[in-house]
């Protein structure tokens, strides 16, 4: 009898055990991905990311910047899970776009930024593509104060600064300038340095800096929606292949209603469902 009653409260001691390894387990998955690429878009991913991580305990959603071609090559030689870009794949020289998959999450606004003293609130297309070419150098031939016009670019690689530059100059080089990877310093230094000038996503505007019109045309999302304001771009989160497992739960989760309607239009960006234009990849627009 002492036997049996032995043998039973092994028995029993390693189902409990395994039950309880088996709660652990299916908690603390230890799964994780990595995303990487365009700054713009990078807020938005970590914010993702801490609320999945929150509602999914044990996996890891790793997500860094870089720019925008350091995430379509990253994704593309198969280095990470996720290659956050502002730019269609096509756009990207070295790029093949065939064997990536094209997640669009979001859309953003981009909006050429100044110094709050500048004095200048708007200007046209064409004045703005003379400042990036260095032939309009004093803010005081558009009607502003007696300033020099700093630039500040976005480095080589940075998607913002390759829609900037095919929207605004059209594929022509900008004059030489200071160029910064972040944007959260793109934006420090035009909000500390008197008659600075430079362009970031709608999301990183804040009080201080000033954004320009540009014709007349406030940067909104309203005005993005109807490509009133031409300078904007899709939130591009490529895969190479289909995406499985964790990355496409994930990917998911980011356009699912509640992160759409709540988390992306919270932060800045433009959700998907309020556009009523479509973009392709060689700049053509039609309705939607």
């Amino acid at each position: 009898m002492k036997k049996i009653v032995t043998l039973f409260t092994i028995m029993l001691l390693a189902f409990m055990a395994s039950a309880c390894g088996s709660s652990s387990n299916s908690k603390q998955s230890g799964e994780s991905i990595t995303a990487v690429g365009s700054s713009a878009l990078q807020p938005l991913v970590e914010a993702a990311g801490e609320q999945y991580q929150t509602e999914h305990l044990g996996v890891f959603i790793n997500v860094q910047g870089g720019g925008s071609g350091t995430g379509l090559s990253q994704i593309q030689q198969g280095a990470v899970d996720i290659g956050n870009s502002d730019l269609f794949a096509e756009e990207k020289p070295g790029i093949n776009a065939k064997k990536l998959v094209d997640h669009k999450v979001a859309v953003v606004g981009i909006a050429p930024i100044v110094n709050p003293d500048v004095g200048v609130k708007n200007v046209t297309m064409a004045q703005l593509q003379q400042i990036f070419l260095g032939q309009i150098t004093n803010w005081k031939q558009l009607g502003g104060k007696n300033v020099p016009i700093v630039l500040v670019n976005r480095a080589q690689g940075s998607g913002t600064r390759a829609t900037f530059e095919k929207w605004v100059l059209q594929g022509k080089q900008p004059v030489a300038a200071q160029e910064q990877d972040s944007t959260g310093m793109v934006r420090q230094i035009v909000g500390s340095t008197p008659g600075a000038i430079s362009y970031v996503a709608f999301s990183y505007i804040d009080k201080t800096v000033q954004s320009l019109s540009v014709d007349g045309v406030a940067p909104t999302d309203t005005n993005v929606t109807t490509n009133r304001w031409r300078i904007w771009s899709y939130e591009h989160m490529y895969t190479k292949g289909q995406p499985r497992g964790l990355t496409k739960q994930f990917l998911a989760y980011i356009m699912s209603s509640p992160i759409q309607k709540k988390l992306v239009q919270k932060m800045g960006y433009i959700p998907m469902t309020q556009m009523k234009v479509v973009r392709d990849a060689s700049g053509h627009v039609s309705k939607q």
